[in-house]
């Protein structure tokens, strides 16, 4: 197990390794002056070179990339205008926002946290035992909605849900707040009231996919020989369902859960913007728009890492599931 881990967190360091070199070179080695696109439209030529010398960027490449990647494990300075030594992990300064990107990324994710985590909890719970009960009540009227819902769920839009959710909860009948974001660790009452219209959305869409997944899973499994086996050797049918037929079922789904997690976290720009939030995905955007490079390159690195990490914590879960993944 300790060398399965091992081999698995080599990987994703050099998966990140590879990511940050990528994305220095898409946006710093641009044909284009990467400064010009930083600083803003009223830039003179003594500011553009001033920002060009604070952030280093008129030394070779490599001494760029180094130290930008230094400035994330042992910090860095950046010159007296953007505060002098930036601590780590220091993602270098926006021009833009005239803040630190690091201010800027810890202001943002936990917003993007506080939707996605909880939202993920209740698509997968609910998607799975919706998807497990209607396989195991096949051609039921329970079966027939369930699809039916399925079906509602994958063709609906975010913007149209929370469009719905907003108008039905918050503006008529009054009995929830307009989604914005409080701390958990400040007002969890509050936290809860604020977010919970986002999850819904979010997890309605994701639940009745899952739900898919997990009806066709279930039935492919419940027709194997084995289960076929269990139930002759007289095995109540709840303990072939969770005990034999989920463990199976499961499996698959873990790896598109780890996938869609990780994904969501790096940004759900579409979800931010029907509540109003200002989340990473809102952040990416603007930052796009605004030519902000440093704060691209920063959700970049942080996007990446989210979907590395959920993989590993996929590949966890594999290897407690199903021993035989630890030996390869």
């Amino acid at each position: 197990m300790s060398r399965f881990l091992v081999r698995r967190i080599l990987l994703a360091v050099l998966s990140l390794f590879a990511v940050s070199v990528f994305s220095f070179l898409m946006f710093f080695t641009l044909p284009t002056d990467p400064v010009t696109a930083m600083c803003p439209k009223n830039c003179n030529a003594e500011r553009l070179e001033r920002v060009r010398t604070d952030l280093g960027l008129n030394k070779p490449k490599v001494e760029q990339y180094t130290d930008y990647m230094k400035g994330i494990f042992v910090g860095r300075d950046l010159g007296s205008a953007q505060g002098g030594h930036c601590p780590a992990p220091c993602l270098g300064y926006s021009f833009t926002r005239s803040e630190r990107v690091t201010d800027t990324m810890a202001r943002v994710i936990p917003v993007t946290l506080s939707i996605v985590v909880p939202a993920a909890i209740l698509w997968f719970g609910l998607g799975l035992g919706l998807g497990m009960l209607s396989a195991v009540r096949r051609g039921t009227v329970f079966d027939r909605a369930a699809i039916g819902f399925a079906l509602t769920g994958a063709s609906l839009q975010i913007y149209f849900v929370g469009g719905l959710l907003l108008s039905l909860f918050v503006y008529n009948l009054k009995w929830l707040p307009s989604p914005h974001y409080v701390s958990l660790f400040d007002d969890p009452w509050q936290w809860f009231q604020a977010m919970v219209l986002p999850w819904i959305a979010l997890a309605f869409l994701f639940c009745a996919i899952y739900a898919r997944l997990t009806r066709a899973q279930m039935l492919e499994t419940l027709s194997e020989d084995y289960i076929r086996t269990a139930r002759a050797k007289g095995l109540a049918n709840r303990t072939v369902h969770r005990k034999h037929a989920l463990r199976a079922t499961i499996t698959p789904l873990i790896t598109i859960f780890g996938l869609d997690v990780g994904a969501a976290l790096g940004g759900t720009f579409i979800t931010e913007t029907t509540f109003g939030l200002n989340g990473l995905g809102r952040t990416t955007v603007q930052a796009v728009r605004d030519g902000d490079l440093p704060t691209v390159m920063a959700t970049v690195l942080i996007s990446a890492t989210f979907i590395i990490v959920a993989n590993i914590v996929v590949d966890l879960v594999y290897a407690v599931i199903d021993p035989r993944v630890r030996l390869t």
